[in-house]
Parts: C-alpha cells; structure tokens; sequence
C-alpha cells in the first residue's frame, strides 16, 4: 500500500447563488488528498494518514476517502476543526485563502504517528502539511521512522505565505529530501529551494546530490523532465486537452507516475535506483494522462481507471 501521508482540507469555491450573489461551495480536497484519491481510483491500493475533524467537513472528507476505496486506518480522528481554503478561480488557475489554526490537521505532532507500518510499502509526503508545524515536524518524524525502509517520494509544493520560520523550515526540507527516492518540484519550486544563478541543469545536479535517485520537474505547458541520478535523463509533453481548470492537477499526477511505477514493480528503494529511463518515462507519460483528465474538467476530479 502507498501510504499518502499530509493534509486533507475542504476547498470553498466560489460559485454564485441563485439570488446573484457570491456564495462558496465546499469540495472535498488538499494536495495529498488528492493524491490519495487519484491512486484509490487509478484501483493502486493506497491510505491516507492524517488528521480528520469529527465536524460535518472531516465527515465528507471520510467519506470521499472511503468512495475511493482509500484506506482510513491510519486516520488520527479529532474534535479540532477541519482546514478551510477558500478557493478563487481566475481564468483556470486558483488562489487560495487558508483557515487553519488548531486544525485536525495541522495540531498532529509526533507522538501521533504510527510506530509499525507493516502493510506499506512506500510513503508519499509534501503540500502545506511539510510547512505549518506541529504536523511538518510530525511528518518529518515518520520519515525519519520508516524512510530506511520504505520508497519515499516527495513532492513540495512550495507556498512562501504560509513558511513563517525559513531556516527551520529549509533544514526540515532539506533532511527530508536527502530520505527521499523520488523528489518532484516545479521550476519554481527548484528555484526556491536552490535560489542563485545557477542554470536549470546545475540546481538539478545539486539536488541529486543530495540523495535521491529520481528528480522530476514539471515546467506547466511544457511538459515534465525526469533525471536519473547517473545523470540521464528523460521528458514528456502534456497532453493537449481544453483546459478547465488547474485545481489538483500535479497532485494527480504525482498520482499516475506513482501508480505506474507500482504496476511496473518500480516502486521499492531499490527498483528506483536501477530505474532506466524508458521505465521513468513511462511514469511520467502515466502522470500526464491522468493530470490531463483532471484539467478538462472542475476541481481536483481525477479520474477511474476505466477513464483512461
């Protein structure tokens, strides 16, 4: 099982009301959320670890969870509140509006995670759950756990507003990536993480150093390149769909490229160190079907796999 291991929130989007006025609808979501969603329906056995509220939200958010035949039994129940995000959307991309003190989620510390992970066989980390602390230094400590044994990968989704401590949060990072087998960023996330003027090239070459065996950017209209960590590399195109919106479409494709390698027999520490690649660019070609699904239709909707 791929145990997707972070935040789990409800998105309000905006929607008008029937008298003309703005009004908010509340959709089941989060970045590792989604992920785990996208992998229950992709049919890769997966669970989510994380904090619900027993409010009316973190009932919805069980609920989806259990539609998509992802496994709740690593799910930490509390009566703290459930994480709002109030969600715009201007042509097709969303910005975001966060709710968040004393959340189920975000109040998860160490002590909370589990000490045995017996069913699972990789662990995938990163959204806002890796920058808003207690639950950062909570996923660091399950890392720290079980990353020796488990295949790990991690996808940060760097957002600036919500890091209020940088230093902590760059070493946090920084440890996190060295445990990691598979690190996925956008440009811009290579570029907060590796600030300077060094090329594209150069910041990835930095990275690899750091330990993993698979680095992967996603640059938007153009694509996504993996790299090897002897220095090969390999890239796709998106797929050209009409566009809806963009709301969960790298967390669905963290999904796909997951869900290949797991069908291929990739995804252990060692299948991604030997990984070649024309078996990475399978991945990614997974992980840009199932994004392009998500895109041509509203939210983070990925798709089943009699869809593809």
């Amino acid at each position: 099982m791929i145990l997707c291991c972070g935040e789990a929130l409800i998105d309000m989007i905006a929607s008008p009301t029937v008298s003309g006025e703005q009004g908010f609808v509340p959709h089941s979501g989060g970045a590792i959320f989604n992920t785990a969603i996208a992998l229950g329906r992709l049919g890769v056995p997966s669970g989510m670890l994380t904090g619900l509220s027993s409010d009316m939200f973190g009932q919805q958010l069980g609920r989806s969870l259990q539609a998509s035949h992802v496994d709740t039994s690593h799910v930490i129940e509390t009566d703290r509140p459930t994480t709002l995000a109030f969600v715009q959307l201007k042509d097709g991309h969303a910005t975001y509006s966060f709710l968040d003190e004393n959340s189920a989620g975000r109040m998860l510390t160490p002590e909370d995670m589990p000490s045995q992970l017996p069913a699972v066989s990789a662990l995938y980390f990163g959204g806002i759950s890796l920058a808003c602390e207690p639950c950062a230094d909570a996923y660091a400590s399950l890392l720290d756990q079980h990353g020796s044994e488990k295949a790990v990968m991690l996808d940060p989704n760097i957002r600036p507003s919500f890091i209020t401590d940088q230093t902590r949060y760059r070493t946090r990072l920084n440890a996190m990536i060295a445990q990691a087998d598979i690190v996925k960023v956008s440009d811009e996330d290579l570029d907060w993480i590796i600030p300077g003027p060094e090329s594209l090239t150069d910041k990835i070459s930095l990275l690899l150093k750091e330990g993993p065996a698979v680095v992967i950017v996603t640059k938007g209209s153009e694509g996504a390149v993996g790299y090897l960590a002897d220095g090969r590399s390999t890239s796709v195109p998106v797929k050209k769909v009409e566009v809806v919106d963009t709301v969960g479409a790298g967390d669905t494709f963290n999904a796909g490229v997951l869900a290949e390698l797991e069908r291929a027999g990739h995804l252990s520490k060692q299948g991604l160190r030997s990984l070649n690649p024309d078996q990475l660019k399978d991945a990614l070609a997974k992980g840009a079907e199932v994004a392009a699904v998500t895109v041509s239709r509203a939210g983070a909707n990925p798709p089943w796999a009699n869809e593809l």
